[in-house]
This record gives structure tokens, sequence and C-alpha cells, in this order.
């Protein structure tokens, strides 16, 4: 069978450099953001078939567990390091950035939650519509939040983190999976 349904893997980052582990789970989601886009239009042109069924799956699991551990290694790891790395005025902007960053995930994951309840159907197979609209402000949030981290805070961490910090980061990324 060929598969019209784009996203399902993306590369993966070397072991060692928790910062590049996650721009490469940014790109995942990309992928993944993809593949839900894909599935609009094949949904509409094959209905709920095998491949709209596994497609559906293979999404609930990704961002059931990838981006939750994705957001964790970032709110309980990365967050903390670079505050604790802060100091006076400073530490106020990164709080502002951070604060800014995790409502950014709150939003994403109730965001997901009703995507979630349409896949689970169409898992199952049931054929009911997946809305390019709510797919597209799911996958839209997400591209304004990873440029928000590619763009800021990946690279204010690759500055003010020491090895030993990303070294614990690292440590903590690898055990949450």
């Amino acid at each position: 069978m060929t598969t019209s349904i784009p996203g399902f893997s993306a590369p993966a980052a070397a072991s060692g450099s928790p910062l590049a582990m996650l721009s490469a789970c940014h790109h995942r989601i990309e992928a993944q953001c993809a593949t839900l886009r894909c599935l609009v239009s094949h949904l509409l042109a094959r209905g709920v078939d095998d491949e709209a069924r596994a497609a559906a799956n293979k999404l609930i699991a990704f961002f059931d567990t990838a981006t939750m551990q994705h957001h964790a290694d970032e709110e309980d790891e990365l967050f903390p390091a670079l505050i604790e790395s802060m100091a006076g005025s400073d530490a106020i902007c990164l709080r502002q950035m951070i604060d800014g960053l995790t409502a950014d995930h709150r939003a994403l994951e109730a965001c997901w939650q009703h995507l979630r309840g349409v896949l689970e159907r169409i898992a199952a197979g049931e054929c009911v519509p997946l809305l390019a609209d709510e797919v597209e402000v799911l996958a839209a949030c997400h591209e304004r939040h990873m440029e928000r981290e590619e763009r800021d805070l990946l690279p204010m961490a690759a500055r003010l983190l020491s090895d030993e910090d990303l070294a614990r980061l690292d440590h903590a990324m690898r055990g949450r999976r």
C-alpha cells in the first residue's frame, strides 16, 4: 500500500545534545501537523479507510507522548535551568518568556484534546469530519510557538547553560523516555 499521508517520521538528534533533541522534536511536530493537514483532504477524498485509521492512531500516539514529553522537558528541566543561570532584570525578561511559552503549552494541549476525540473516532472507523479550520488552529499555534522557541529560547539556552547544565538536561530528557 502506498502511503499518501506523510509525517510518520523525522530525524532524531544525536545523544548528548539536549538542545538539538528539542529542536529535532520541533521538526517531528511539524511533520505531524503536516499529517493532520493531509488527513483532512484524505478523509474528504477517500473516507475513513485503513490508511486514515492508521494515521489517526499514529497521530494520537505521537501527540499523547512525544509532545507531552517535550513540554515536560522544557518546563521541568530547561526553563528552571535557564532561570537559575540568569540574574537581576534579565531573569524577569526570561520569566516572562517562559510564562508565555508555558501558557502556549496549555493552549496547545487543550486544542489537541479536542482533535484527539475526533481522531479516536476516525481510528475506530467512524466517518466523522476532521475540520480543516480546527486542524489549522493547532498547526498554526504549534508553528508560532516553535518559531519563538527556535528563535529566542534555544539560542539563549545554548549561550547561557553550562556543559554541566546541558548534561543534566540530557540525562533528565532521556530518563523521561
